[in-house]
């Protein structure tokens, strides 16, 4: 899916936003859903959905998983454009 698409959903958008500006950060679905206020059903969701399309990486261990942003500069870049769009919008 296009970043800009994946972008276009508020839970994926707060999460992204959220890694974005926390790049060397890794967290549990309880746990970002805690920092973006939204429901962790909806987030755990939302974060695999980001995983599928390479923003997220997903740290997996037998009793739970982390999330933390991809390291792929171009994705980055793209998501740097898009929350910039936005901001000055």
């Amino acid at each position: 899916m296009e970043i800009a698409k994946l972008l276009a959903s508020k839970i994926r958008r707060k999460i992204v936003a959220f890694f974005h500006e926390n790049q060397a950060s890794i967290d549990t679905p309880r746990g970002v859903a805690t920092w973006i206020g939204e429901d962790r059903s909806k987030v755990k969701k939302a974060l695999e959905e980001l995983v599928d399309a390479g923003v997220l990486i997903a740290h997996r261990s037998s009793s739970t998983s982390g999330y933390s942003y991809t390291r792929n500069p171009r994705i980055i870049s793209k998501i740097s454009e898009i929350i910039d769009e936005s901001s000055t919008a």
